[in-house]
């Protein structure tokens, strides 16, 4: 699940498994990715494009409200597709996570990234067990299918 999302820590424990960094999407040769630093300032006047599935929204605004600047939302929708479609036509830009990014639409037009030079807070992904409740039986097994999928050292141990 999306750690990251996590409110309520007292009653949950979680292990990380993928952390995902958010960046600027924008349609190839956008002006914003020939600079040699962006920062949310410089997107405030662009045509914003809002994800709003799962708690996307909410999470963006946390890393817009630390900044004066608000963005400007021309669109919003629960599909990643559409906004990926319209990132890729040149109609706004996003920011979104590494994990749902893909260089082309599906109508064939490209996006390209840009590393934001605000702090943009990452997606974690990872697995969230009760606090008081049993140990996870499947772990050792997951385990070995995790590695299989991204190979390096174990980021969990299962009690």
């Amino acid at each position: 699940m999306l750690v990251s999302n996590l409110h309520d820590r007292r009653s949950i424990r979680s292990r990380l498994l993928l952390r995902s960094p958010r960046r600027l999407w924008a349609c190839a040769n956008h002006p914003l990715l020939h600079k040699d630093r962006v920062r949310l300032a410089d997107l405030a006047g662009e045509p914003f494009l809002m994800l709003t599935v799962d708690e996307a929204e909410r999470s963006a605004m946390r890393y817009w409200q630390r900044t004066s600047h608000v963005p400007n939302v021309i669109f919003c929708t629960l599909s990643a597709e559409a906004v990926r479609s319209l990132v890729a036509t040149g109609m706004g830009i996003t920011i979104l996570s590494d994990m749902v990014y893909r260089p082309w639409s599906l109508g064939g037009h490209r996006i390209d990234l840009k590393t934001l030079d605000d702090d943009v807070h990452t997606i974690d992904v990872g697995l969230a067990l009760e606090e008081q409740g049993p140990a996870f039986p499947g772990g050792p097994r997951f385990l070995r299918v995790r590695r299989l999928a991204y190979p390096g050292p174990d980021p969990v141990q299962f009690d």
